[in-house]
């Protein structure tokens, strides 16, 4: 696990934000292979469940992708063309033929979220959502932050409008990223929940560290703003002794 959000004083106390070089928005790690064969299955299968649009979204979508493709010209391990991309894991990704928002979390880890300001908030206007940690895309498409939150009790009104001021802040060329961790029964990458189903807790000690990665980053030309989450799940006897320490400690 590379990061301890629980221990980095940086991202303890919400929002939790920090400044992040572009050049790292994207990350490559040990588990892309298994990761996208994964977001592709469920991008096959569930499509409704993972991929949603609101009007006036497109331009947004469109943007990103360009975005993303920009980003990954310098990676030595894809193949870029102007009709495709071939992925670290040899799959060649058509740039045309589906929607620019699936085609963008197809060639990446990141699951993407797409916010657009309507009257005071943002609003979340489109989503590739493969893997949801204990959320459900249907019920929060169309929704203003505040409300996206609402079950979440650690964000406060004071939080929800201090987040609220970054977005509204965010400038071409920045980013901010920040981290959170859950304890999971079971390693499933894909756990979407509702608002009041039960979250099934692991046992004491045991289960799955699950941290994401999550950034902020402004689309100039549609004024929207990315939110990218990149998810990694280790068991909890994978962490560094001093890892477990800082967990368990009071």
């Amino acid at each position: 696990m590379p990061l301890s959000p629980w221990a980095d004083p940086r991202l303890r106390r919400l929002p939790g934000m920090n400044p992040l070089d572009v050049v790292d928005w994207l990350i490559v790690d040990d588990a892309f292979d298994r990761q996208l064969a994964y977001a592709d299955y469920l991008i096959g299968t569930k499509r409704d469940a993972v991929f949603a649009m609101q009007d006036g979204a497109d331009d947004g979508a469109a943007e990103l992708l360009e975005l993303v493709i920009a980003a990954l010209a310098n990676h030595p391990d894809y193949r870029i063309t102007d009709q495709s991309v071939a992925r670290p894991d040899g799959v060649v990704v058509a740039l045309d033929g589906d929607h620019p928002l699936i085609i963008a979390r197809r060639l990446v880890q990141q699951d993407f979220c797409l916010m657009g300001k309507q009257g005071d908030e943002h609003v979340l206007e489109g989503a590739t959502l493969c893997f949801p940690a204990s959320w459900t895309l249907s019920e929060k498409i169309g929704q203003p932050m505040s409300r996206i939150h609402t079950p979440v009790p650690e964000f406060s009104a004071d939080i929800a409008r201090r987040v609220q001021r970054m977005f509204d802040t965010m400038r071409d060329g920045r980013a901010l990223w920040r981290a959170n961790w859950m304890v999971y029964a079971d390693p499933d990458l894909h756990q979407p929940r509702l608002e009041n189903a039960p979250h099934r807790p692991a046992p004491t000690g045991q289960g799955w560290m699950r941290v994401e990665r999550q950034s902020l980053r402004l689309l100039p030309r549609s004024g929207m703003t990315v939110f990218g989450i990149h998810s990694i799940v280790v068991p909890m006897d994978a962490l560094t002794k001093e890892q477990s320490e800082t967990l368990t400690a009071p």
